[in-house]
């Protein structure tokens, strides 16, 4: 386990998992685990005072997915596994230490930057982004 959690917050992850990115797979939902398990290890940017998977998946104005009628219900057995594995340390290229996603527009690629922050890769519609190296230490 890489983080504390409670059953609470392993169906809020296992359900950000799949609002976020139920069309890109059990492989896009995993990253997108990592990218929520960063935000509450991260000490630093604007994730200071993100402290668990509940506090990273509220923060204001971040995940647009828990807005959507998949976030509201409750996760599957194979989405809870998900979460777990997320949970456990299991990390997934280009999200290893991403901090960041977004789907660009269709029919246009990746930004190597978004909001200052470099391009670590794509994987499917989402593009992963990483803090620069020596500013995340927790992550990195």
């Amino acid at each position: 386990m890489i983080i504390n959690y409670t059953t609470k917050e392993l169906e809020l992850l296992a359900r950000i998992m799949r609002a976020e990115a139920l069309a890109e797979g059990d492989l896009g939902m995993l990253m997108v685990g990592n990218v929520v398990t960063n935000r509450a290890i991260a000490n630093c940017l604007t994730f200071k005072n993100i402290n668990s998977i509940y506090d990273a998946i509220y923060q204001p104005n971040q995940f647009v997915g828990t807005q959507g009628s998949l976030f509201q219900a409750s996760p599957t057995a194979l989405e809870k596994n998900l979460a777990e594995r997320v949970l456990r340390g299991e990390y997934y290229y280009p999200a290893t230490h991403a901090l960041w996603f977004y789907a660009p527009a269709k029919g246009t690629n990746c930004k190597n930057t978004w909001y200052g922050q470099d391009l670590a890769g794509s994987y499917r519609n989402h593009c992963f982004y990483t803090p620069a190296k020596g500013t995340c230490p927790e992550i990195i």
